[in-house]
């Protein structure tokens, strides 16, 4: 063999093995792990004043007591990632206790903001200290968080029953929301 053939032959051989190379893989692959947690988080935004109602004695003998204004200051907030697919979460409200002759009222508004299946309002409910479900249907979602995202809360007051009223000063009545696992 001579120095040609040699450089041909060796340049085909490389050609040849350069080729087979570059055909050897096409795709390749590699396997990755996921975790996410069941995520059942729920605050109600602002969260820094109480609510008050002061109710107003009438300036006529024979009225009726004036009752306040519903309140629409606070948002329900929620984020949720279930442990299963095909179940959805509610939100529920209940009271600590009742207060003689008044009864609260509760409506949780439509969602905005956030993204994924948000819940849907069951309407206005008059609280009881059995927890009532506001919303139901959550699925994987988030609300966006603070004032203006969520679901908007009016809280109303009404006097049910005036044989059971009776002087209250400073009653504090707390209002408990939960979110289902």
């Amino acid at each position: 063999m001579n120095f040609r053939t040699t450089l041909i032959y060796s340049s085909f051989l490389i050609f040849v093995c350069f080729t087979n190379f570059l055909s050897a893989q096409t795709t390749g692959s590699r396997n990755i792990t996921i975790n996410l947690s069941e995520v059942a988080l729920l605050d109600i935004e602002p969260n820094v004043n109480t609510i008050s109602f002061n109710f107003t004695a009438p300036t006529e003998a024979g009225l009726p007591i004036l009752t306040p204004a519903a309140n629409t200051t606070k948002w329900l907030n929620y984020t949720s990632a279930k442990a299963n697919a095909t179940a959805n979460r509610n939100v529920t409200a209940q009271i600590n206790q009742t207060c003689p002759g008044i009864t609260i009222k509760l409506q949780a508004g439509p969602a905005t903001g956030g993204g994924g299946t948000l819940g849907i309002s069951t309407g206005q409910k008059s609280l009881t200290t059995t927890a009532q479900t506001i919303i139901n249907g959550i699925g994987g979602a988030f609300t966006g968080n603070g004032a203006n995202n969520g679901h908007q809360l009016t809280i109303s007051t009404e006097i049910t029953n005036y044989t059971q009223l009776v002087q209250t000063n400073n009653q504090t009545i707390t209002i408990t929301y939960t979110i289902s696992n």
